[in-house]
């Protein structure tokens, strides 16, 4: 399985509709068609800012997994939210330091009309566990050790 196909896969991932395009080197793309559902107003599109937040760790994690070459949970993510996102989404996140225990990720969200709705920096941590943590289970262990293929 591909690390996109993986990210994909990810039920919560799923049900938001982020699609994640493209991952590589430390560098990953996702996109969000933003829904009513997603919605802050119940008179207007708005995006909640958790959904922004959801697009923002899910492609920046799959950055950092990209390099790490293994499963990295969020340790701490920092957002700007610079302005109302009401509109389809789409991310990009790059790897600024991939150290031996940490990474560290920026991204930049962007809506269609190319507003820039979010600035994010977030820390993921990349190893510790031997590869075996509770994001692992039900991963089989060929794709955990091929992440970073």
């Amino acid at each position: 399985m591909s690390l996109q196909a993986l990210f994909n896969d990810i039920p919560f991932v799923e049900e938001l509709g982020i699609s994640l395009t493209d991952v590589g080197d430390g560098h990953a793309e996702a996109r969000l068609p933003l829904r009513a559902e997603h919605s802050s107003n119940p008179n207007a599109r708005i995006a909640h800012g958790g959904v922004t937040y959801s697009l923002v760790d899910t492609v920046g994690g799959a950055a950092v997994v990209s390099v790490s070459g293994t499963i990295s949970p969020t340790v701490d993510m920092r957002i700007d939210y610079l302005a109302p996102a009401t509109d389809d989404l789409r991310a990009t996140a790059d790897v600024v330091r991939n150290g031996g225990s940490v990474a560290v990720v920026d991204v930049e969200v962007y809506d269609a009309d190319d507003h820039h709705v979010a600035s994010a920096r977030g820390t993921y941590k990349t190893d510790g566990d031997g590869g075996q943590s509770p994001w692992t289970e039900g991963v089989d262990a060929d794709t955990v050790e091929k992440l970073s293929d």
